[in-house]
């Protein structure tokens, strides 16, 4: 947790900061033609967040056992860092998923492996993985 913190923080002085970024670099827009793109974008629903099923992710979550180990969190190759999945964020697990899906985390098995995985998927498996202490 202590960990967390930081990193939270830090994430939201650069979206902050990106957000200002482009607010800046903007170009000036004609106050005719923006009310009725800004009233569409209001009126369209954003995108329905995934209900994960913490019971259909522990049957996915087969193959993550083979290195995070799970059950006790006893990492199944002690040699290097394997880190802790169970009791992370929800939003977390399902982030770190799709970056490596997408190949913004760079790591070869984890990668292949998130790419065999549908968004229902990722939902399931960080809904799972976040209720298990």
């Amino acid at each position: 947790m202590k960990r967390l913190l930081p990193i939270a923080a830090s994430l939201a002085l650069i979206i902050a900061a990106s957000a200002a970024a482009q607010d800046a670099a903007a170009p000036a827009t004609d106050t005719a033609t923006a009310a009725p793109v800004a009233a569409e974008a209001a009126a369209a629903p954003a995108p329905a967040a995934l209900k994960g099923d913490a019971a259909r992710g522990k049957g996915l979550t087969y193959t993550c056992r083979g290195c995070h180990g799970i059950t006790g969190y006893k990492n199944a190759y002690p040699s290097y860092h394997v880190p802790k999945l169970g009791g992370q964020s929800e939003t977390y697990l399902g982030n770190a998923l799709n970056e490596y899906r997408e190949g913004k985390r760079k790591h070869p098995t984890m990668q292949a492996q998130a790419e065999s995985f549908s968004e229902q998927d990722i939902a399931d498996i960080a809904a799972y993985l976040s209720s298990i202490k």
